[in-house]
């Protein structure tokens, strides 16, 4: 086997990366994932995600998790409400039947970041993860490398695979180029108790997903399994606004003062989101990289996910990430390749492919939720999937 006696270091257990470690050990490598978090508990888990049948599922069904996932996913939580300032409903799925065929191509069942994690996490050998490993720098020892970390530790590899996010630290040793500000930014926040904190936006949510679009700018709200509400806005800002605007962000009654000036034109039915103290909020600028990047492959250093292509929210990001820990396990296990160089040359290949498309289809989305009709294009966007569906029934 291409990997027999190579030790083999992840960095950072997101989705991507604790399916790349479960892939791997199926065949038998020796496989460490290195996180920053302190346990499994450590840190708040974000929106819900929802997974795609050619890519997170596949991923899901090839590391034989598929049972499991079904056992955690929320079937009703992909359907979805679309409206406008005013919170009148343009379209709605709420009274859809859940989703049941996790082998239909149009499948996209949800599922909450944690139980996801919680299921990879589960399905990997004992002492797999090291907790407590924030990345500090690498350095070349012979034909691997070793690792340093913040907490002092250190630990070598024959080959690394950097799984650490959109603020890849490891990054910087495969390539320089630097990422791109799109032009718009997200206010992230959840909502905790949400059907007692924000009742008449916890019933508009129905368990599922809202967008609320009205002339360049978007609200949306997503329910999650146990209870709390997430939710982002997204407005069109200059890169520096974040720090510019004066704005604390950990403060809910400037973002509260903040969101009244910006949305001044939505009703007050969105002023519930900031009616509780049971709630945080982040702002987060949105980058990409080039849709033609590429870099020179090296035999013992790749990426996936975020941390070689991030895009603004698209909802591929988790599918591409768990697409590219498919695809670089079947490189180094399956297709035969005969050295870890061209197994790699390979896999990057085609995650660059794949990544252009992706971050291409993103920012068109970015356009169209921004633009002056954004509302719109989400209705067009969403009648011509009905009608694509009618018409694969019909046939």
């Amino acid at each position: 086997m291409l990997l027999q006696n190579k030790k083999i270091a992840i960095v950072g257990g997101g989705p991507g990366g604790l399916t790349l470690a479960r892939l791997l050990q199926q065949k038998g490598a020796e496989v460490k994932v290195y996180e920053r978090d302190q346990d499994q508990f450590g840190r708040q888990q974000g929106a819900t995600l929802d997974l795609h049948y050619e890519s997170g599922l596949k991923a899901l069904r090839a590391a034989g998790l598929i049972e499991e996932f079904a056992k955690n996913y929320r079937p009703g939580a992909e359907r979805i409400t679309i409206t406008d300032n005013n919170a009148t409903i343009h379209y709605t799925e709420r009274d859809e039947a859940p989703l049941q065929d996790l082998n239909s191509i149009y499948a996209r069942p949800e599922i909450d970041r944690s139980p996801l994690r919680d299921l990879l996490i589960a399905s990997l050998q004992e002492d797999t993860i090291i907790w407590d490993s924030k990345f500090l720098e690498l350095t070349k020892n012979s034909d691997g490398w070793n690792m340093v970390f913040e907490n002092g530790n250190t630990a070598y590899a024959d080959l690394i695979i950097a799984a650490d996010g959109a603020n890849s630290k490891i990054r910087k040793y495969l390539t320089n180029i630097q990422r791109i500000y799109s032009g718009v930014t997200i206010v992230e926040g959840n909502i905790y108790n949400a059907a007692i904190n924000a009742p008449h936006l916890w019933e508009l949510t129905n368990g599922g997903k809202v967008f609320a679009l009205w002339k360049n700018k978007t609200v949306f709200l997503s329910a999650k399994g146990e209870g709390s509400l997430s939710f982002y806005t997204s407005t069109k800002e200059t890169e520096d606004w974040a720090k510019s605007s004066g704005i604390d962000f950990t403060n809910k009654a400037h973002v509260f003062t903040w969101f009244k000036q910006r949305f001044s034109d939505w009703s007050n039915d969105w002023h519930e989101i900031f009616l509780t103290d049971e709630s945080y909020f982040v702002v987060r600028p949105q980058y990409h990289f080039p849709a033609d990047q590429s870099w020179q492959s090296v035999p013992n250093l790749t990426m996936i996910g975020d941390a070689a292509h991030v895009t603004p929210p698209s909802g591929e990001g988790v599918n591409l990430a768990m697409q590219d820990a498919l695809e670089l396990y079947e490189a180094l296990c399956v297709d035969g390749f005969t050295t870890t160089f061209e197994a790699i040359q390979s896999f990057e290949g085609k995650m660059h492919a794949r990544a252009s498309i992706g971050t291409k289809e993103a920012l068109e989305m970015v356009e169209e939720m921004t633009s002056e009709n954004n509302l719109q294009q989400m209705l067009n966007f969403f009648n011509q999937m009905v009608d694509l569906k009618k018409g694969d029934q019909t046939n």
